[in-house]
């Protein structure tokens, strides 16, 4: 079949599934299988495409039809200009998250040393190392699969982050200059509502916040002053309503210089503080 009129059934199956973006998707799904990039449909739509790709895109249009997200189709994530590899046990990377990394960065000097709580797939904490020199960094989660997928995408980018399983601070050590984190902050009874690529697909322990989404950062500023240098940072994303709970936890426990970052979309995304005790 040729490459457009290939291309014209994916999105129109995906039109009628209801998938968002059905035509976006269709196309990006059809430029993986075929090594192709966006140019192909507009210069060469009349190329034809093995039996062996379409067979192959069929498949995936099929997956994602039944809503499994394009990202665990394709088995990455492009964030912060960097490829992630990303399965089912970790949440995906999003836009929004870059955020929390430009604010970290701005904040990040060459040879810091910084912890990544809930670092599910590494990105956050990979980003901040790859785009500085000589910062050392460990990823935390409780979840050992997270962790398997975290320390695929260390060495696929040649970093020397460490990666250990822990039930938030329980077996870290030392002290650190920074600490950011992407906790679970969405309440418990919202999660039933969320689409389907996300209650259904992605890890329910990243998601779930407890009972009014806070108790993840309760708990992580509760205990991040044994763990940071005077003067280091503590950095959140946070969902859109709650720099308002999230500022007060941290005043509450001492941090100063108290600040919210608006993401591109100019929704509150990002809370931090410093540690002056």
């Amino acid at each position: 079949m040729e490459y457009k009129k290939l291309y014209e059934w994916g999105r129109t199956a995906l039109q009628n599934a209801g998938v968002d973006e059905a035509a976006l998707d269709a196309r990006l799904l059809l430029e993986y299988v075929c090594g192709t990039d966006r140019n192909t449909l507009l210069v060469h739509g009349d190329r034809e495409v093995s039996e062996t790709d379409q067979s192959k895109y069929e498949d995936f249009i099929g997956k994602r039809e039944s809503r499994i997200p394009l990202q665990h189709i394709t088995g990455e994530q492009e964030f912060m200009g960097l490829t992630f590899m990303v399965n089912e046990h970790v949440l995906i990377p999003r836009q929004d998250t870059e955020t929390l990394v430009e604010e970290a960065l701005r904040n990040l000097h060459d040879g810091m040393a910084v912890l990544d709580m809930c670092t599910g797939s590494g990105c956050i904490l990979l980003s901040l190392l790859n785009y500085t020199n000589d910062c050392v960094g460990v990823g935390v989660d409780i979840s050992e699969k997270a962790l398997e997928v975290a320390g695929e995408n260390n060495r696929r980018l040649g970093k020397n982050a460490t990666f250990l399983q822990s039930d938030l601070f329980e077996n870290v050590e030392g002290k650190f200059d920074m600490i950011v984190s992407n906790p679970p902050y969405i309440p418990s009874d919202v999660i039933p509502t969320l689409m389907e690529e996300v209650k259904t697909y992605e890890p329910l322990n990243a998601l779930d916040g407890k009972e009014d989404g806070l108790y993840f950062y309760r708990e992580i500023i509760r205990q991040a002053g044994e763990y940071l240098n005077r003067g280091g940072w503590l950095l959140f994303e946070i969902g859109c309503e709650q720099a308002k709970d999230v500022s007060k936890l941290l005043s509450d426990a001492g941090f100063k210089e108290v600040q919210t970052i608006k993401d591109l979309a100019g929704l509150d995304r990002v809370v931090f503080g410093t540690y002056l005790p």
